[in-house]
């Protein structure tokens, strides 16, 4: 599903909305990453980096937070961002549409949110996402539900066990994991040791 993120401070109006922390439970959803201090963590499509300031409090100063987003206008609104509110473990970067430009064996921890049905190759996406990991790392996806009232049309939506079984056809272990988000379903893929 394409869609057009050029005007990043019109996004940002709903992006970072305070009402979205209703439905999207930012600390529920990083909290289940299992995050540790000093890890390296990756956004991919962060938009205008409304999970940076959780991800970046979490994995703290020796962390590294990855900022990954297609759209040039996202990644300088993000660079801004973290400038302004002091996140220096955060770096916003651009990344072609089909690859994430990750090294491999580099990242800890790879969150998707309200990502996943936007790539255009989600089987070849998720090898070079599963490549990334360090062993025991994970991918985790965040989207919506076919019955959430929010996100894109319907027949754009990817369905968990679609996203499972193209997590598992890039090597990993994935599953559905238990969560309260009103809207969305979680999905987790693991690298094997």
């Amino acid at each position: 599903m394409v869609h057009d993120f050029h005007d990043a401070p019109a996004w940002a109006k709903v992006f970072d909305d305070p009402a979205r922390d209703a439905w999207q439970r930012p600390a529920e959803v990083v909290g289940l990453l299992d995050l540790r201090p000093g890890m390296t963590v990756v956004d991919l499509g962060a938009g205008t980096g409304y999970f940076e300031p959780h991800l970046a409090h979490v994995v703290g100063e020796h962390g590294h937070v990855l900022a990954l987003d297609v759209a040039a206008d996202m990644v300088n609104y993000l660079k801004d961002r973290a400038a302004r509110e002091g996140l220096g473990n955060v770096e916003a970067k651009h990344v072609a549409p089909d690859d994430p430009g990750l090294g491999a064996d580099t990242v800890d921890r790879i969150l998707i949110v309200d990502t996943w049905h936007h790539l255009p190759d989600r089987p070849a996406y998720a090898r070079k996402l599963a490549a990334a990991l360090v062993v025991g790392g994970t991918v985790t996806i965040v989207d919506f539900t076919a019955e959430s009232k929010m996100g894109p049309p319907v027949h754009a939506r990817v369905p968990p066990d679609q996203a499972v079984a193209e997590l598992e056809a890039a090597g990993l272990e994935a599953k559905v994991i238990a969560e309260t988000l009103p809207e969305q379903y979680i999905v987790v893929g693991r690298r094997r040791p």
